[in-house]
């Protein structure tokens, strides 16, 4: 039935163009009175934007940073900017992992103004500070003298006895198995630095970066006190008006693409608005492995999310996903094995160069705070997801927007599958939405990174959104 009702597989564009459905609307909403322009004076050398900018959240102490990749002279002018919003716990670089590898530099040079936004806690986004000091901060964390292999070992270990904790009862097998983990990993570390040969266990060199910054967010638990409804209603409006001020499009409205929890972002947007009467201030929007209700599929995601009480996940209030991958990545081939599964997770085989692989694994991910984990569990029950207070469930208002959607899947997405995509693709409007899983039986295969990063992409991908931008790139 699946089959009959969309597109399950995508080809190369050796033909015309898929049509799109226009949006009808006539609202109209004007530009809102321009903000004070922040741009960072001396980007650091991790920006590999043209413009690094910092958007405060007034209600809190946050600076939201903004990566911008000014439109190519060379190409058309488009008639909105382009906003980019990632996933859970990950930046700006999965946007951007090389010239040859940026989803966000080939939507300059089709002319979009484009501006990536990295959330509360991600990123070079920044706390308490200018963004002047913001910079001299994350340029110093590199530089910053090496903590003891003693204290190293001591936070891990408390670490992974807060992680394991959250698997207690429901899954004792992966409580024992990470608590195994965490012994041999703090043994390895431990074993290296007394090792003849310090090159083979050069941990706190690769590292250091991330575990310091985990250090770092450690003293900052108090703050890292947020959820998904945080980012939907402080920190992407602050973006969108900031991006709205800087672009000034005739209408006042943007262009959008989500990937997972950033294409989530947008249908919550679209959600709240419709329910409420709200304009979004959006043209279109394009999720790409993003879903509001994972029922139906067997997603990994189970396995990430916290399955004890709430009660005992709040009591270990952050997950430094960053340390911990960067961390565990060299030894995930060594007994124990906790993570066999992680490439596949992210990419399927032959779709990424194994440098850039490496380069997103080390650098794209950060810390998430326990209460974002709790409120995205939401998308295993009935309903699908809900507001932080379970009041609100985003799918069931989403029917009632007039924004045109295109959704996008993964064939080999562990993460987010096509049934997972499909659940939320079936609520909107038929003729509002198109819906493509991309991959082949005998490939390429997408997995849930390779929709943005892997290097098909940008033949199969890529242009597909450019073209259903484009068709969607007009003034009301």
């Amino acid at each position: 039935m699946l089959k009959n009702m969309v597109l399950l597989h995508s080809h190369l564009f050796t033909s015309s163009p898929p049509s799109f459905y226009l949006n009808t609307s006539s609202s109209s909403s004007k530009v809102s009175p321009p903000v004070t322009v922040r741009i960072a004076k001396n980007k650091p050398q991790l920006c590999t934007a043209d413009e690094l900018h910092y958007v405060p959240v007034s209600s809190s102490d946050w600076k939201l940073a903004l990566w911008r990749y000014l439109p190519s002279p060379m190409s058309q002018p488009k008639n909105h900017p382009l906003l980019l919003l990632s996933g859970v716990g990950t930046n700006a670089i999965g946007f951007d992992l090389s010239p040859e590898s940026s989803f966000a530099r080939f939507m300059s040079r089709h002319g979009f103004d484009t501006w990536i936004l990295e959330f509360r806690g991600a990123g070079l986004s920044a706390l308490g500070m200018d963004s002047d000091e913001a910079q001299d901060e994350n340029i110093g964390t590199v530089s910053r003298s090496k903590k003891s292999v003693s204290k190293l070992s001591e936070a891990l270990l408390h670490l992974f006895e807060g992680l394991s904790g959250l698997f207690e009862g429901q899954n004792s097998a992966i409580s024992i198995q990470i608590k195994d983990f965490a012994r041999t990993f703090v043994n390895i570390i431990e074993e290296g630095q007394q090792a003849a040969k310090p090159h083979f266990f050069d941990f706190p060199e690769r590292f250091s970066t991330a575990l310091d910054d985990f250090l770092k967010q450690l003293e900052l638990l108090v703050k890292y006190d947020w959820d998904f409804d945080h980012y939907l209603e402080e920190d992407l409006p602050a973006a969108m008006e900031y991006i709205r001020a800087q672009s000034n499009p005739k209408d006042g409205k943007l262009l959008a693409v989500g990937h997972s929890m950033g294409g989530m972002l947008l249908y919550a947007m679209l959600s709240r608005c419709a329910f409420e009467g709200r304009d979004s201030r959006l043209t279109s929007i394009v999720t790409l492995a993003s879903s509001l209700d994972f029922r139906p599929s067997k997603s990994s995601l189970k396995l990430l999310l916290p399955v004890a009480k709430p009660a005992k996940t709040l009591n270990f209030p952050i997950i430094p996903v960053g340390a911990l991958v960067a961390a565990a990545r060299p030894y995930s081939s060594r007994p124990p094995n906790v993570l066999p599964w992680l490439n596949s997770q992210i990419s399927a085989p032959g779709m990424m160069h194994p440098q850039l692989f490496e380069k997103l694994v080390a650098k794209n991910f950060c810390t998430i705070p326990a209460k974002l984990l709790l409120q995205l569990k939401t998308v295993f029950e009935d309903g699908g997801f809900r507001s932080r207070d379970g009041t609100f469930s985003y799918k069931e208002h989403l029917g009632k927007s007039n924004i045109p959607v295109l959704a996008i899947a993964g064939d080999h997405d562990l993460i987010c599958p096509p049934e997972a995509v499909y659940e939320t693709v079936k609520v909107i409007p038929k003729h509002l939405v198109n819906y493509r899983v991309f991959g082949e039986p005998k490939g390429p295969h997408y997995a849930h990174y390779d929709l943005v990063g892997s290097h098909m992409a940008q033949y199969q991908v890529h242009p597909f959104i450019i073209d259903f931008l484009n068709h969607h790139d007009v003034h009301d």
